[in-house]
């Protein structure tokens, strides 16, 4: 039996429904980016509120690819998210997606969606390079997603372009502007979102930047929930709990947070019934999670790489991980502007148990992808503040010298590293260069798309950074876990 409407009556014990009727949804919402942290995070928590209000369904959308779409069409566009703690194993339908559209194959028939009355939210999951953004963060003109847009206005396959389209269509009709929830992992994500789509609109039609300015709401988000890639053995898993075939469904731990600025002037869903914390301002909220968390999640993915830790699980189970990953934190967090009835000190260790979670699986070499969309929030700009206080990094510096040495190519054990990155070629190139470490460093940091050519000019941060990718050289990743990171 295929997962599906029909067979929803016929799973097995245990297994928790839809508390609607999905047949019954309409589309209230465009989501851009239909991956496993969306369809785990996002759509969770807007399908607990659909009996509540039917109207707020998600229309999907993958912007390539048709892979998610052929494997949930056959099933009604229900699928199953499984939480995963040690031995406990929580099945979940969900059933809040309307369908799903692939941009590539009609982008007008996409926009005339996005432009619908109906739609009152065009939400956004498509990770930090998503955005088409160069070296400050801007827009850039030359990325030749946006070059084709540019090119060919009618067919846009960019993030900016096909939600400047939208809201140039909805603004012809006098309808008023869809609000544009941006859910991945940057600083001032919503502010970012508005300038970069205000910027493509300013080099086709002044008019429509000033009005997308004006008009349209950008609320910032922080979402944070460990969502590993699907595995065969999941989905054996996850049939056998159903008593049917699910093609793709998702795994993640059961904890779940989002914290959401409250600017909807056509609406929402009613998202705090299920647990979405509203504030007038994200900024603390997202900053002591990338930071914190996030920071730690790319500290942990080098080091793993380089000494051959597949998971998550597996890295911070290693001598002296937990020491490092601790120590990490605690330099960090004095940057932060802690969230009001915020434990931080709670809120570390509670990352620390997260981490160490067996059940997820969670593969180092997924969080390794694109370091240099990254680390500039996650490590880099803390980095600078620190320095600007008066203290060095060293935690941090290790964790920059452990990305510099995986950009290099090379495990700890000769075997080869893949670098999934925007910048592969550039970074690997300044990383493999010539000259002392210092000058590795230096030409790494200066990679613009980094923003970093101040911490290049530091002598003190490059120093550190350099002494531990000597000892990353000389030791291996293993070796200068010793004593939280301190070995020499």
């Amino acid at each position: 039996m295929r997962l599906s409407r029909k067979a929803l009556a016929h799973l097995a014990r245990g297994v928790a429904r839809p508390g609607h009727d999905p047949a019954a949804i309409c589309t209230g919402i465009v989501h851009l980016g239909i991956g496993a942290f969306h369809r785990a995070h996002f759509a969770a928590y807007t399908d607990a509120v659909l009996g509540c209000d039917p109207r707020w369904g998600i229309l999907g959308v993958s912007l390539r690819h048709a892979d998610v779409r052929d494997a949930l069409a056959p099933q009604d566009f229900l699928y199953t998210l499984s939480l995963r703690d040690g031995s406990a194993r929580a099945p979940r339908v969900i059933g809040a997606h309307t369908g799903i559209l692939v941009a590539l194959e009609d982008p007008a028939a996409l926009i005339a969606r996005m432009a619908a009355s109906e739609v009152a939210i065009v939400s956004i999951t498509v990770t930090e390079k998503g955005y088409c953004r160069g070296a400050g963060g801007e827009l850039d003109a030359t990325h030749p997603d946006i070059a084709s847009d540019l090119a060919a206005p009618g067919r846009p396959k960019s993030v900016p372009g096909l939600l400047a389209a939208a809201l140039a269509a909805r603004r012809r009709s006098g309808a008023a502007p869809f609000t544009v929830v941006c859910c991945d992992n940057l600083s001032h994500n919503g502010a970012m979102t508005g300038r970069i789509v205000s910027q493509f609109a300013a080099l086709t039609e002044p008019d429509l930047a000033e009005w997308i300015a004006d008009e349209v709401s950008f609320p910032s988000s922080m979402v944070d929930r460990i969502v590993p890639a699907t595995t065969a053995e999941d989905r054996a898993e996850i049939e056998a709990a159903l008593g049917a075939e699910d093609a793709w469904p998702v795994i993640a731990e059961p904890f779940t947070q989002w914290v959401l600025e409250d600017r909807f002037p056509l609406g929402r869903p009613e998202w705090e019934a299920a647990g979405v914390t509203l504030v007038a301002d994200v900024q603390p909220w997202e900053e002591m999670k990338l930071r914190l968390l996030n920071g730690s999640h790319s500290a942990i993915a080098y080091l793993g790489q380089l000494a051959g830790w597949e998971t998550v699980a597996e890295a911070i189970a290693a001598p002296g991980m937990v020491s490092l990953v601790a120590a990490l934190m605690a330099e960090v967090a004095p940057t932060l502007s802690i969230p009001v009835d915020v434990d931080v000190a709670g809120y570390c260790r509670a990352v620390l148990a997260r981490f160490a979670n067996p059940a997820l699986k969670h593969r180092t070499a997924q969080i390794a992808t694109d370091g240099s969309q990254k680390l500039p929030q996650r490590l880099l700009q803390p980095a600078r503040a620190l320095l600007k206080q008066g203290y060095l990094p060293g935690r941090i510096a290790l964790a920059v010298a452990a990305f510099i040495r995986f950009c290099q190519g090379c495990a700890d054990d000769g075997s080869v590293l893949p670098l999934s990155d925007p910048e592969a070629a550039s970074l690997r190139a300044r990383a493999s260069g010539p000259g002392t470490s210092a000058d590795i460093v230096r030409g790494v940091l200066e990679l613009p798309a980094l923003g970093t050519t101040d911490l290049a000019r530091d002598e003190a941060f490059v120093g550190a950074v350099a002494t531990a990718l000597e000892v990353l050289a000389r030791s291996g990743a293993q070796g200068v876990l010793g004593d939280g990171g301190r070995k020499k």
